[in-house]
Formats: structure tokens, C-alpha cells, sequence
């Protein structure tokens, strides 16, 4: 029995105008992510990782070709999907509780209704008596929990994550990842990840989708067939980490030397 599948990227092209120049971000992409699949995308600088997770979002729209969530083709945000920057773009005068809480206010949800997403959400992500906290207040791991659970509140089908663990030191980068693990397999939200390591990619992901340098087209898919949790010290996940460094290697040699 086959998969089902939740995006379906066909002939996907972007371009931006740059003043009288244009600029070619990803072009002819294809590829499936399947529902309540660890999908990450990896890649050299500037080969359009950011562009095609706005495009998923809604953000950005295409030049050509489309992308299809369920069958449908986006072309806007809505609530079956939510975006988690590396930034983690909270309001600093708004508590943990009223951070998350803040895209079921935009919903008119009740009060009781509330408090019920909001005691589950603090509850999945380990923040249970640091509701009255404000981000100044917390630790970098702890405010990308917060970021984590404000993505869920509205419970969308795909979460989308741009680098979020980009700027936390290795100890915390190592732990938010285990986090993240443990959600997903209690949430079985489909995951969208882009990241720049390869030791991130091959401890999480189901699939990983490397793409090429400028203009982003797609290189490879490797499929990770180790169960998690898994040892980032095993023989398998050490070879497929080389087999993805290999592929990066060539792609980010060609971006240091184009124009």
C-alpha cells in the first residue's frame, strides 16, 4: 500500500526581478513529501531553500510550474500550514502562555477552548511553569519550544522549519533536535526542515532532498531507513552523512565560483 502524498512539487520554477536583471532561484523542480513523513532539504547558500519553504507557506508564489497540498494548489496561507523561523520572532511583551495563544485570538476561539490547546501545547513541549515567562526570560531552547507550540496551536497539517536551530550552540542544537523528535511522534504532523548540516539532516529526516547550486533544481534524494531514535555515531548514519557531503561538496564548489 502506497504512501499518501501531502505535497507534490511539479516543474517548480522561481524568479526574481532584480531591477533591470533577473534572477533564477529554483528552477524545474519535482519531488513528493508524504503525510507524517521527517522531510529535510539541503543545500549550498543560495540555491533557494528559503524561497521554496515560503512557497509552501503561501508567501511566494511560482513563476512556473506548481505546488499541490492535497491535491490542491497553494496559492496563499492558510491554517493547514505554519512556519518556524530561525528567529524566533516572538513578542517580547507577551508571555509564553499569550505568545502561543496568539493565533487562536486571530481565530475568535473561546476562552475554555483556549486554555485547553494552551495547557496541552505548554505540556508537549516541557515549558509546564513558565507560562507567565516573557522570552527575555528564557533560554534560546526554550524560546524555539515556544515558536514549536505557537506553530501548532491552530493544528495544521505540515510544519514548515526554516533552519530553527541554526543559532543555538551544538549542546542545545543536539538536545531542541531530540525535543523535536519526541513532538513529532506525538504530534505526526508532516515536517518540511531545511537545514545546512548534514549531522542534522541524517539524525532526523526520513528523506532528504539535496539540491544544486543556483539556480536550486534537485540533485538527490537519500532515504534514511535507520528507526529513530538513532546514534549519531553509527557505521550506517556515518555513510550516508559522506554519501550527502559528497553530493554538497561539488554543489558548493560551483557556488563559490558563479557569479
Amino acid at each position: 500500500m502506497g504512501r499518501n502524498v501531502i505535497i507534490k512539487v511539479q516543474s517548480l520554477t522561481k524568479v526574481f526581478e532584480k531591477g533591470k536583471k533577473q534572477v533564477v532561484a529554483i528552477q524545474n523542480l519535482d519531488f513528493d513529501v508524504f503525510e507524517n513523513e521527517f522531510f529535510c532539504i539541503i543545500g549550498p547558500n543560495g540555491c533557494g531553500k528559503t524561497t521554496l519553504l515560503r512557497i509552501f507557506a503561501g508567501l511566494e508564489k511560482p513563476s512556473s510550474g506548481k505546488v499541490l497540498l492535497n491535491g490542491g494548489e497553494i496559492n496563499g496561507p492558510d491554517a493547514n500550514r505554519s512556519m518556524v523561523f530561525q528567529e524566533f520572532a516572538l513578542f517580547p511583551w507577551r508571555s509564553v502562555k499569550k505568545n502561543i495563544e496568539f493565533g487562536l485570538e486571530v481565530k475568535g476561539l473561546q476562552e475554555e477552548e483556549k486554555k485547553d490547546i494552551i495547557g496541552h501545547l505548554v505540556s508537549l513541549v516541557n515549558l509546564k511553569g513558565f507560562e507567565g515567562s516573557h522570552p527575555q526570560e528564557l533560554s534560546s531552547g526554550m524560546k524555539q519550544r515556544v515558536a514549536i507550540a505557537r506553530a501548532l496551536a491552530h493544528d495544521p497539517r505540515l510544519l514548515l522549519m526554516d533552519e530553527p536551530f541554526g543559532s543555538l550552540d551544538a549542546q542545545t542544537r543536539n538536545i531542541m533536535q531530540k525535543e523535536l523528535l519526541r513532538i513529532w511522534d506525538k504530534t505526526k504532523k508532516t515536517i518540511i526542515f531545511v537545514t545546512h548540516s548534514a549531522d542534522e539532516a541524517v539524525f532526523l529526516a526520513d528523506r532528504i532532498a539535496v539540491l544544486t547550486s543556483r539556480p536550486g533544481s534537485l540533485k538527490t534524494i537519500f532515504e534514511v531507513k535507520i528507526p529513530h531514535t538513532r546514534d549519531r555515531t553509527s557505521v550506517e548514519l556515518i555513510k550516508i552523512r559522506g554519501k550527502i557531503l559528497e553530493e554538497l561538496e561539488e554543489e558548493v564548489e560551483k557556488s563559490l565560483y558563479s557569479p
